[in-house]
């Protein structure tokens, strides 16, 4: 973000953690058995025409061959002639060919920002982060697509390599839970959040093709677009559906609610990625700049998103989950 005060960095990096309920465990506490059910009604939708490459249970917008009807169009030289229509032919005097819908998967690429300082906020950032990818992934699996997880943070860039079906649901939720809970504690500094979404996003575009729809996960608190220049290219050539979802704390975005818990006065606050402390002195001119950059910031990101063909939504971790997936999302095209 750069700029503004010391204590509008501080804040930015996450250094105002405060308390935070134990992390989910198991697959219910991360995905409750009432949304689940309210998901399975639901699937993907992409606003770009992509083409899978398995037969799936989607219906896509791109027409091709298969048993279900779609529409008509006018016969051109060079159209296959298995596809006239001779009862229209018979009745109109006109040649029409007949268009089929077909049916293929859709690839659903999830990126969750699982740094030091997504754990912060009343509901936690990282936990709402989790709880969302696993409820888009679940969709995607129960509807028979392609569901990729990648995580980058404390841990490093981790890949769950594309899966299929509801039997794959567990496998899922257990990469889930060892991100929110790793055995090693994961307590080690890690790199700045910008340059591990970079490192992230680099190599998901070298191993993994940049096909179907992916969803970007984090506050994205930093300087994104050198990562989001990766996804660029296949957003222009209309392979790839991106979204960016910016998450953010009820805190972040009015830090006046954390006065009561001492967010005033003299503070010496500690950076939790970086251990990096700083004295700062937090007045309400000090929380006015802090809005006054975070709005600047969050529209320098709107504009990059949009130039490289990204969505960008802001999501305050107070909204439930379900009403984000089967409202929001839903208005906003992703769902169906």
């Amino acid at each position: 973000m750069g700029g503004g005060t010391g204590a509008f960095a501080a804040y930015r990096r996450g250094m105002i953690a405060g308390f935070s309920p134990p992390h989910p465990r198991t697959l219910e506490e991360l995905l409750p058995r009432e949304l689940a059910a309210r998901l399975d009604r639901l699937d993907l939708l992409s606003r770009k025409i992509l083409s899978g490459k398995l037969p799936g249970e989607r219906r896509s917008k791109r027409r091709g061959q298969s048993v279900e009807f779609d529409d008509f169009r006018d016969y051109s030289p060079g159209d296959d002639l298995r596809h006239i229509d001779w009862n229209v032919y018979a009745r109109l005097d006109r040649i029409f060919i007949k268009l089929f819908r077909a049916e293929e998967d859709l690839a659903l690429n999830l990126v969750v920002d699982a740094s030091a300082s997504m754990d912060v906020g009343r509901p936690s950032k990282l936990v709402y982060a989790h709880r969302l990818a696993f409820a888009l992934a679940y969709v995607g699996l129960v509807n028979q697509n392609r569901v990729a997880m990648s995580v980058f943070g404390r841990a490093g860039p981790r890949q769950l390599a594309p899966v299929r079906g509801r039997t794959s649901v567990q496998r899922l939720a257990a990469f889930l839970l060892e991100s929110l809970n790793p055995r090693d504690g994961s307590s080690a500094l890690e790199a700045e959040s910008g340059a591990a979404f970079a490192s992230a996003m680099r190599q998901l575009a070298t191993v993994r093709p940049a096909r179907g729809i992916m969803v970007l996960l984090s506050d994205f608190l930093y300087d994104a677009a050198p990562g989001l220049n990766y996804l660029a290219p296949a957003a222009a050539a209309g392979t790839l559906d991106a979204y960016a979802v910016q998450l953010l704390a009820p805190g972040e975005i009015d830090p006046t609610g954390e006065a009561p818990r001492g967010l005033l006065g003299d503070l010496r606050l500690t950076d939790v990625e970086t251990a990096q402390a700083a004295e700062v002195t937090v007045t309400p001119q000090t929380i006015e700049k802090y809005r006054e950059n975070l709005r600047g910031h969050n529209e320098r990101l709107k504009r990059e998103c949009f130039s490289r063909g990204v969505a960008h939504l802001i999501v305050p971790t107070d909204t439930p989950v379900e009403q984000l997936v089967t409202n929001t999302l839903r208005r906003g095209g992703l769902l169906r």
